[in-house]
């Protein structure tokens, strides 16, 4: 459903040029949920709004629904939904006409647009809500809306820009689910965000971005299998250099480093290598603070592949 080769984005001003997407190749196919995950300014909304032709490319070539992006940019409008990061809906204006509204736009008559909104707020269970001004409306009830109007002309292609940002969790599960019954009807979804939860588990596969490159691609599952072993984090005070060459070249660590203060060991069974490391460093003389035991998580393959925490360039 989108094919691109070598997509560029080049924002140019009097004192300089950045280049915020770097040749970003993707391939998604009919009826899976993409993710696109990457922190804040990694190139993610600037590739989405390249795919749903709101910003033209400055490299590369993509299809999108099996339009050409560049050559047949009205063709793709019609075949795919958007729905920003800020959404918009008219505060003034109830969510019922709305519906109505878009569904007009996309060449509906009368009738099939009042049913067509109707059918979307009954899916979206917007009937307590539908006939009042948007601006009462909750914030999940606004997402949900949001993705109703984006949804309105039945589209291929879903694109959701953050689709959760700002929502408590009720309402993010909620969003979670919507999602998921989209794609059980066949609309393939492409969405990004910075919430590794939220990738690791709504999407089929997941791609992730940073400084408008892709460094890592594949089904949450296969990307976090590239993580061998387990996850022991140590809180310990000392000079961190000493500490690491006491504690790497054992058997057991595949692979160590500091991190925000805390040293991360990549080991093969964590079990049995957290008496070995309490061990060690009782008999180095170093009082440990603290020490625990993960599996590898989504987070793990961003910081092997960029060297950084994801939550903490998405804080």
């Amino acid at each position: 459903m989108i094919q691109a080769r070598g997509l560029r984005r080049v924002f140019k001003s009097r004192r300089q040029t950045v280049e915020a997407v770097a040749g970003v190749d993707l391939q998604v196919e009919h009826g899976e949920i993409f993710g696109f995950l990457g922190p804040n300014g990694a190139g993610k909304t600037t590739t989405l709004r390249m795919l749903a032709t709101l910003l033209p490319p400055s490299g590369g070539e993509a299809t999108v629904a099996g339009c050409d992006l560049r050559q047949e940019a009205a063709e793709v409008r019609h075949r795919i939904g958007y729905v920003g990061q800020t959404g918009g809906n008219d505060p003034a204006i109830t969510g019922r006409s709305e519906l109505v509204f878009q569904g007009r736009l996309y060449g509906m008559t009368v009738s099939e647009a009042r049913a067509r909104a109707a059918e979307l707020i009954s899916s979206l269970e917007l009937e307590d809500c539908a006939d009042r001004q948007t601006k009462t409306y909750s914030g999940g009830q606004k997402r949900r809306l949001d993705i109703g109007l984006g949804l309105a002309h039945r589209p291929q292609v879903l694109f959701l820009d953050e689709p959760t940002t700002g929502l408590d969790p009720q309402s993010r599960a909620r969003m979670w689910d919507e999602v998921r019954r989209r794609r059980e009807g066949g609309t393939t979804i492409f969405l990004t965000t910075h919430y590794l939860e939220e990738a690791d588990a709504l999407c089929d596969r997941v791609a992730i971005i940073d400084h408008g490159r892709i460094v890592a691609e594949g089904t949450p599952d296969q990307l976090k299998r590239q993580i061998a072993g387990d996850v022991v984090s140590v809180g310990v005070a000392g000079d961190q250099e000493a500490i690491l060459e006491l504690l790497r070249p054992q058997p057991f660590v595949r692979e160590a480093g500091w991190q925000d203060g805390t040293l991360r060991l990549y080991v093969d069974r964590g079990e049995s290598a957290m008496p070995a490391i309490l061990r060690l460093l009782d008999g180095a003389g170093l009082d440990l603070d603290t020490i625990s035991l993960t599996r590898p998580s989504l987070d793990d393959v961003f910081l092997r592949q960029t060297g950084r925490s994801l939550r903490e360039t998405a804080a």
